[in-house]
């Protein structure tokens, strides 16, 4: 049995990002700290995704519970891939209300950040694939954890989350330019 601490993968996570970046800013000889700045919300919100979806809600003594591999418990693996079938069992509204909700809120900061942060992803159907995705990733790396489980239901609350997301920002950017536009011009 190996158990992952949150810190230890967010640490983890931490020096893969810091590595990829560096790499990055070396390939392109210099820093553009304005991006890094915008970049950084990315790492925040891929950082609170990992919380959320890795280690358990609830707190054991003040402590976020360890993410558990065993290896005899990996098999078999637990995907459901039929859609809404499992979506409401759960002992409490309360529990179905935290399940739906936090996958779709946990998903919203991804779809206002995607298009801010690379401006190739300019229309709903590039920011709803690139959101999926990472979804889909997610969820293939919940696999061999046995308190973790893949599901379809998460996948589609993501999404919706993603979309929502982009909706926000697109509004904001229409209020942008029309209060632009309403002092000739200027922002």
């Amino acid at each position: 049995m190996l158990e992952i601490s949150f810190f230890a993968a967010e640490l983890v996570f931490t020096l893969v990002w810091l590595a990829v970046r560096i790499t990055v800013r070396m390939r392109r000889r210099g820093a553009d700290w304005k991006r890094e700045a915008v970049l950084l919300l990315m790492y925040i919100d891929l950082a609170v995704i990992i919380r959320f979806v890795f280690f358990p809600a609830a707190l054991a003594g003040g402590h976020v519970q360890p993410l558990v591999f065993e290896r005899k418990a990996v098999f078999p693996l637990r995907i459901n891939l039929l859609p809404f079938v499992h979506l409401f069992d759960y002992d409490s509204l309360r529990g179905i209300i935290w399940n739906v909700a936090g996958n779709v809120v946990m998903f919203i900061p991804t779809g206002i950040i995607l298009p801010v942060v690379y401006r190739e992803l300019d229309s709903v159907r590039k920011v709803t694939a690139v959101g999926a995705f990472i979804s889909f990733c997610i969820e293939i790396l919940q696999l061999p954890f046995a308190s973790r489980a893949s599901d379809v239901d998460d996948l589609i609350l993501n999404t919706l989350g993603v979309l929502a997301g982009y909706g926000i920002c697109t509004a904001v950017k229409r209020l942008r330019r029309r209060a632009g536009a309403g002092r000739g011009g200027r922002f």
